[in-house]
């Protein structure tokens, strides 16, 4: 499959598109990587250096694949970090332009705003933007618990108030996937995920891995993950299990090295055939 990619883009670490692009790569697909900032690191670290892109460039270089007949080759569009309200309209101008020549193409928006451990980290109108424009257009959505809350307005503190919340962004899109949910109703040494559609649930829950500092990019990289699965076979379920079972091999991973970062590239045999498999419920 072929996956056209508006994320951020950092030298060192993995988030945005340097967390999207080598798994779904090391899955065999093809990823069409467009940039939205250029950074040294991802901002978890305090000070980085770089700039945002300007909307001009990214959509010249949205413009120039198109140019080469690639869009109606395109299966997935996949947007994350929006460094600037700017860029705004170019996200949505790409899903059209997407959409037009490939109606089959699904629309994965990850509406990166923050984390409960960070709050909200975007510039002001960027959250108002994912609310009222660009969750409404997509396809699928992948909010981390955070992030939820923040996009409905909602205390998500049970399953229950995870699936209202959650059901309440389908009035577009065909699934919402929460790709970290921490409930006051679950045990407190496991996290889960759960994929929302407008009649039916599924939940699945993986041991808590503890770290000094939590990696950054796990929510990117469960988005391309679910979102290539989903695709490829269509079946919410299996696409759950699959992305979870990766990305607790590669958090594994990288408790063991002792590293920061996301360890992608040492993890990546473990990301195609994890040692551990997690297997969906449906709710």
């Amino acid at each position: 499959m072929r996956f056209l990619s508006l994320q951020s883009h950092v030298a060192y670490g993995y988030v945005g598109n340097r967390a999207a692009t080598f798994p779904l790569q090391r899955l065999g697909h093809e990823v069409w990587a467009v940039n939205t900032v250029e950074f040294s690191n991802h901002t978890g670290y305090g000070a980085w250096r770089g700039r945002t892109a300007p909307a001009g460039q990214v959509a010249e270089i949205v413009q120039g694949i198109e140019a080469l007949g690639l869009l109606p080759r395109c299966d997935a569009l996949l947007t994350g970090y929006v460094g600037d309200a700017a860029l705004a309209d170019v996200v949505l101008d790409t899903a059209a332009r997407v959409r037009a020549a490939n109606p089959k193409a699904i629309w994965c928006c990850d509406p990166v705003l923050g984390d409960i451990d960070t709050g909200i980290y975007v510039k002001s109108g960027i959250d108002v933007f994912f609310r009222e424009r660009a969750i409404p257009a997509a396809d699928l959505v992948t909010p981390n618990h955070f992030e939820l809350e923040l996009l409905t307005g909602r205390k998500v503190s049970t399953m229950a108030e995870a699936l209202v919340a959650a059901r309440s962004l389908l009035a577009g899109p065909r699934l919402a996937l929460i790709t970290s949910l921490r409930r006051a109703d679950a045990p407190a040494d496991r996290i889960e995920m759960v994929a929302v559609s407008r009649d039916a649930a599924w939940r699945i829950a993986t041991p808590l891995i503890g770290f000094e500092i939590a990696p950054n990019g796990t929510g990117d990289t469960v988005a391309a993950l679910f979102s290539a699965h989903w695709l490829a076979g269509g079946d919410v379920a299996d696409a759950l299990g699959k992305a979870a079972s990766s990305i607790f091999a590669v958090l594994e991973t990288t408790r063991e090295l002792g590293e920061r970062e996301l360890q992608l590239v040492a993890a990546q045999d473990r990301l195609v055939t994890p040692p551990r498999r997690f297997t969906a419920e449906k709710l």
